[in-house]
């Protein structure tokens, strides 16, 4: 490699420090070798006028500016797309809600001896499944919420439960990861978030029928209305999730039910004189060992000065439950995702607890694959809007049973 004495460095300016390296799209390829360039190029500059050197920095500057400008262009764009698009969101909300009417029940009040958890996790109400082995939409979203409130009766009567604390651990609704589709959809999402508040609603009267009720709630990353989760408090509440719980509370404000608010994304209740932590689980690697995870939450409490007996959450969609922790499935079961994507087995089912005079925490899952007719009240003009399906991974084959 020999150097060119005439050529200039079209990033440092350095006269007589090119030397050639090679070919690239059949021209002739420079290096500079002046200390802290290293700069490649096919155009160096020719020539001794100090007026052409002149003229390149200023067209770099230029277009430096030029490029500055579209960035932030762009970032404004962008900011001013989302802010269009949350409020169309919040504009059709309070449309839908004054035009509708919430379900009404009856609360009464109750006497007992022990306390009990109903964790409500992953109900992901705007999906749609439609599976050979599994169907989900608000109408058997409703099923599965009244068969769940049965048992979870039945169970808390037979144990002498008083107070239930009805845990929301995140994941209400599916999220919007691209502002246009949340622009278009907007009508839905509030279609939807109504009906998810009317649906909540009745089961928390069904339940309050019998127990006296309070309410707690995370957030999920599905139920997030950004693109991306966040884990400040501000971003956390950017949240469907947050939105639906805190309209719940509006709708119980003139009743005995209790509503607690807290962190958004981690929350220690007690119940039954045990603490409880609820969290999303988002931020469980599905590699990590659980029993290390919940040990080190626990640690981190433990810190803090705050003892933490028992941990609850969600995510994954497959139920779990351990000695000092429990993981919820989801209310929607096997999806196009999970069936063909993950090739895993998922059925619908939810987590309760009941926490004895002696603080004895114990677990159970509840199957609510399979319902009977019965269900809370829906109003089928605002089911029947365009639910958004997840993209099936490849076609479904028929299996044929051929008899001789």
């Amino acid at each position: 490699m020999s150097k060119v004495s005439q050529l200039i460095c079209d990033n440092c300016f350095t006269r007589g420090l090119l030397v050639k390296n090679g070919h690239k799209r059949g021209l002739q390829n420079y290096i500079c070798r002046a200390p802290d360039c290293g700069q490649q190029t096919t155009n160096p500059i020719e020539g001794d006028s100090d007026t052409i050197i002149e003229n390149v920095k200023l067209a770099k500057k230029v277009q430096k500016n030029q490029d500055t400008n579209r960035i932030e262009r762009k970032a404004f764009r962008e900011h001013a797309r989302q802010e269009n698009a949350y409020t169309e969101y919040t504009k059709e909300l309070v449309y839908v809600f004054s035009e509708n009417q919430l379900h009404a029940s009856r609360l009464s009040e109750c006497d007992g001896k022990a306390a009990g958890i109903i964790q409500l996790s992953d109900l992901h109400f705007n999906e749609l499944v439609d599976l050979p082995q599994n169907k989900y939409s608000f109408e058997v979203a409703s099923k599965r919420l009244y068969r769940f409130a049965a048992e979870a009766k039945k169970m808390f009567v037979a144990n002498s439960v008083d107070n239930v604390l009805i845990a929301f651990t995140g994941d209400l609704m599916n999220s919007d990861r691209r502002l246009d589709e949340l622009l278009s959809n907007a009508t839905n999402r509030s279609k939807a978030t109504f009906l998810a508040v009317d649906l909540l609603s009745q089961f928390i009267m069904d339940m309050g029928g019998l127990f006296n009720i309070s309410c707690a709630s995370v957030t999920g990353n599905e139920g997030r209305v950004d693109r991306e989760p966040g884990w400040s408090d501000i971003l956390a509440t950017h949240n469907y999730d947050w939105t639906i719980f805190n309209m719940l509370a509006m709708r119980f404000r003139d009743n005995s039910v209790k509503f607690i608010h807290g962190d958004p994304l981690e929350q220690v209740v007690n119940v039954g004189g045990s603490n409880i932590l609820m969290l999303h689980g988002h931020g469980i690697k599905a590699k990590q060992n659980l029993n290390d995870i919940v040990t080190k939450l626990v640690g981190k409490y433990a810190s803090r000065e705050i003892r933490i007996d028992y941990v609850i959450f969600g995510h994954i969609h497959e139920a779990s439950i351990g000695d000092i922790y429990a993981r919820s499935a989801s209310l929607v079961g096997a999806n196009a995702y999970s069936d063909f994507g993950l090739n895993v087995i998922s059925r619908a089912s939810q987590n309760l607890f009941t926490i004895d005079e002696l603080k004895n925490i114990s677990g159970f899952k509840i199957d609510l694959q399979n319902t009977t007719d019965d269900g809370y009240e829906i109003d089928e003009l605002l089911a029947s809007y365009n639910i958004k399906s997840e993209d099936k991974l490849h076609e479904h084959a028929v299996i044929h049973t051929i008899v001789i």
